[in-house]
């Protein structure tokens, strides 16, 4: 197949497949969801991926109505499917289908949807242009839900002004980017990016650059930083699934960055090989 939609035990094309009028994504974007890449067949950082998941589940209260491991066994099945070994794979719950009432029934259990396309991950030293943007979003951003309307409109003043993604702030704080996290290169050669708190969402691939810094003794903190300390950085690195370890080279038009290149490009090879071996 040249990519698959899956919902509660039936898959097709994408385009050919629907989905039920009350489910209650559709009237409240009531569920969570998560993205990883594969490539040749295996996907990357999947555990990690499915942790999120039922840790969204658990605080929103999601009845998921499989296990961690066969849902990881599903993906993997679907996977198999399509024609091309790398791929985006997306997949998500919602809380269930029933008519529309913002209190949900507590016996509801969750639909399985997901949608496999094929797709690399982007060319990780290739350098990002970036905007800033006041943080609008409610603050209940460490749930990876699908209430997305605030990263949609920022994605698309990031189009307008001919940019790749939006970083959001509050009153000057810098929280991540509209769909990823965001990193920066002290002068002193520290690495610092937002705490873990309910104004980001911690993604699996911030992880991981994390523990390339303690795995090379580069000093990280997690630790709030300001936009006037971004522009100053030595770098600024965007993380996602999709980039692993992205710099920047402009920040609303200004360039910034391109101090720090050696130690950038220390930490990319080590992400990029991981991505490698874990995926042969």
């Amino acid at each position: 197949m040249k990519n698959l939609g899956y919902y509660n035990g039936k898959y097709d094309l994408i385009e050919n497949m629907t989905v039920p009028m009350n489910d209650r994504a559709c009237y409240f974007g009531d569920g969570i969801f998560e993205v990883a890449y594969s490539r040749n067949y295996k996907i990357y950082s999947l555990d990690e991926h499915m942790d999120r998941l039922y840790d969204s589940a658990d605080i929103l209260g999601i009845r998921i109505p499989i296990s961690k491991e066969e849902f990881s066994s599903l993906l993997y099945e679907l996977s198999a499917k399509v024609d091309s070994g790398e791929q985006h794979i997306y997949w998500q719950v919602s809380r269930g289908t029933e008519f529309r009432n913002h209190a949900p029934d507590k016996s509801l259990v969750a639909n399985i949807w997901v949608m496999i396309r094929p797709m690399k991950i982007k060319d990780i030293y290739t350098p990002m242009k970036l905007i800033t943007l006041d943080d609008t979003r409610f603050l209940h951003c460490n749930m990876k839900t699908l209430n997305l309307i605030p990263t949609v409109l920022a994605s698309e003043r990031a189009v307008a002004a001919g940019a790749d993604e939006a970083v959001f702030h509050r009153g000057g704080r810098v929280t991540e980017c509209a769909h990823s996290n965001i990193f920066i290169i002290r002068p002193d050669g520290a690495l610092q990016t937002a705490p873990a708190d309910n104004y980001i969402l911690a993604g699996v691939a911030r992880g991981h650059l994390i523990a390339a810094c303690k795995h090379f003794g580069v000093d990280i903190f997690e630790e709030p930083f300001t936009l006037d300390e971004m522009m100053a950085a030595d770098e600024i690195i965007v993380t996602a699934s999709g980039t692993l370890c992205r710099p920047a080279e402009m920040i609303d038009g200004v360039r910034v960055g391109g101090k720090a290149p050696e130690l950038l490009k220390l930490l990319q090879d080590h992400l990029m090989n991981d991505y490698i071996e874990k995926t042969n």
